[in-house]
């Protein structure tokens, strides 16, 4: 195969684990039996030994993929000289009748002829553990088995296959009304007929656990099927046993073609805790919102102030970055990385995150006990003792650390909700007057210190003028009103210096020592916080002219990676990504706000 457009796949889950399904009904990616586990299907990382399973017409076609309305179930359709036939892919994940939510470890596939009568092509080439060592396949009676030494999966199906060398094939006719179903089982060496997944009773009750929780949308703009879109695909992403969520759900695509920027977001991290909990509450999930939270208390109970700022989903989850160079790395672009170094930076900014999620949910109801307060005050102690200290950003520079000006005033907003929650709920009185002069100490010196006055604005770090599109949370968090000359003249100027083709930049690579070579794309979530900020200056018109031109980067199906090329609209980074997403739910829902109060 060749490598496609990193904005050419849907994606498919069950909140245990996803897979990466491209327009031409290839399989390019997939881990079981869980996100961070090692993966099955890797073809996107290297197309020559990744592994894939492709569905599609033998002969050319052309196709087009969407989701089944309001669900995550994907539907390729394929159009053939001869007929046309829909590829439905779906992982079951639906409701038991006691309450609880069934996650069977299996992807279901069912290829249905519509017109005429189409010839199809089948390859299944599991390369499992990375593509590390052999796969062994193997044809059985109801299907093909793959495994090595640890591990195993089986494909299910009445189609009959064969093994040409490393991949089992299958070629078939489907006439009008006719369908093939293949069900991929994790666990097991053993195929199974495929009426024994239930296929289509699993279909349903799939579509009718996504509907409901589309359904429990509030959301009342006209916008509502993109940002309903971003809560589904969210939900992708979601870990449902802990109810952690990870950043992606890929690893080492690149935020440079070609480049070294390739890093495993399959991991949970704090500074996400506060805009995810925001975005759940204002969509109308409190109940999500609450068990988002409560996993972030259980991991920063777990670790303490001075610990991690990123979690594995499961405690053996392996942090330490690997490099895998047995694979090319998606359009040679490596190294290959799983597990992420960053969880050993110092990033000072995860005790204003953890604390602004925590005070927003309070403000929605949320209990805060004896001994939540008790974490949380340890939280705040080590933002008053720490923030004099460099350290590596929000931005998880690899360089030196630096005096950050987001991660000061992060220290400031933790000192600021922390003293919130403690007078509106009677804790901690004692501490009151030392947090209270040390967030004026805070925000003396980012005004003294991270204002250049010859420039008129803000800047990244005490040491340079260069700018920061983080500068543009400094209204958002309420640090500064929008409206102050020297928050509107810092907005002008990141806009002005950071922009590429109207969207932001993180930084300029070549101004910031971050420790790598190469560039990057523009950043999606920074430019949605310039639409929030436009909201707030009354700048409406500009700021949904600029969240119009956003939403159309999104994929055919609605998704967003980490970064696109601006010039080009060609999606970087991984994919799904979650801050992209958060930032259409929230500011999408900021226009509604915005609407009611004028009204």
């Amino acid at each position: 195969m060749t490598y496609k457009p990193i904005n050419d796949y849907g994606i498919i889950g069950n909140m245990m684990t996803a897979a990466l399904v491209s327009r031409d009904g290839s399989i390019d990616w997939c881990c079981f039996p869980r996100f961070s586990s090692p993966s099955v299907f890797a073809a996107i990382l290297d197309d020559d030994k990744g592994g894939s399973f492709r569905i599609s017409p033998e002969a050319g076609f052309e196709s087009h993929q969407q989701y089944l309305h309001d669900t995550n179930i994907l539907q390729t359709t394929f159009i053939t000289s001869t007929g046309t036939a829909t590829l439905t892919d779906f992982m079951p994940c639906y409701q038991r009748a006691n309450g609880g939510l069934s996650t069977p470890l299996q992807i279901h596939r069912i290829l249905r002829c519509e017109e005429g009568s189409v010839v199809v092509e089948a390859l299944f080439q599991p390369r499992l553990n990375y593509s590390r060592g052999d796969t062994r396949l193997s044809i059985a009676k109801h299907g093909v088995a793959a495994g090595n030494e640890k591990d195993g999966i089986a494909l299910s199906s009445r189609q009959a296959f064969h093994l040409d060398g490393p991949v089992a094939m299958s070629r078939f006719t489907l006439e009008h009304g006719q369908s093939a179903e293949f069900v991929v089982r994790h666990g097991t060496h053993a195929p199974m007929p495929p009426s024994t997944y239930d296929p289509s009773g699993r279909f349903e009750k799939t579509r009718a656990y996504w509907q409901q929780l589309a359904a429990g949308c509030t959301c009342d703009v006209k916008w509502r099927d993109a940002i309903v879109r971003s809560y589904l695909t969210l939900h992708l992403l979601v870990y449902h046993p802990t109810a952690s969520m990870i950043a992606a759900a890929t690893t080492s695509l690149p935020e440079e073609i070609g480049g070294e920027r390739n890093w495993d977001y399959r991991f949970s991290w704090l500074r996400d805790a506060s805009v995810t909990l925001d975005a759940f509450t204002r969509l109308g999930h409190r109940d999500e919102a609450i068990g988002y939270m409560r996993w972030l208390l259980a991991v920063c109970a777990e670790r303490g102030p001075a610990g991690q700022i990123l979690f594995g989903i499961e405690p053996d989850d392996e942090l330490d970055e690997q490099i895998l160079d047995h694979l090319k790395g998606y359009r040679d672009s490596h190294p290959v990385r799983i597990g992420n170094g960053a969880y050993q930076q110092r990033q000072l900014d995860v005790f204003g995150e953890v604390l602004e999620a925590a005070y927003n949910y309070a403000r929605i109801g949320g209990y805060i006990s004896q001994s939540t307060w008790n974490l949380l005050e340890d939280y705040v102690d080590a933002a008053d003792s720490l923030w004099r200290t460099p350290d590596n950003g929000i931005w998880e520079v690899r360089g030196k650390p630096f005096h950050f000006v987001h991660s000061k005033m992060m220290c400031w907003v933790a000192l600021d909700r922390g003293i919130r929650i403690a007078t509106e709920m009677g804790y901690a009185e004692q501490h009151l007057e030392r947090w209270r002069q040390t967030a004026t100490e805070i925000r003396e010196e980012i005004l003294a210190k991270g204002w250049d006055e010859q420039r008129q604005s803000f800047t990244q770090h005490y040491d340079t003028t260069a700018l920061d599109s983080s500068l543009l949370l400094m209204p958002l968090l309420h640090f500064l009103p929008t409206d102050d000359n020297r928050m509107q003249a810092t907005i002008e100027h990141v806009v002005s210096d950071l922009s590429v083709n109207g969207l932001l930049r993180r930084y300029r690579t070549e101004e910031t020592d971050d420790g790598l070579a190469g560039s990057e794309g523009v950043f999606i979530w920074c430019t949605y916080w310039l639409v929030r900020n436009l909201i707030r200056l009354n700048r409406v018109d500009e700021a949904e002219a600029l969240y119009e031109r956003l939403l159309s980067y999104r994929n055919h199906v609605g998704l967003y990676s980490e970064m696109i090329d601006a010039w080009t609209g060609e999606s970087l980074g991984n994919i799904p990504q979650s801050l992209s997403h958060l930032g259409v739910i929230i500011a999408g829902l900021e226009f509604s706000e915005r609407s009611r109060k004028e009204s």
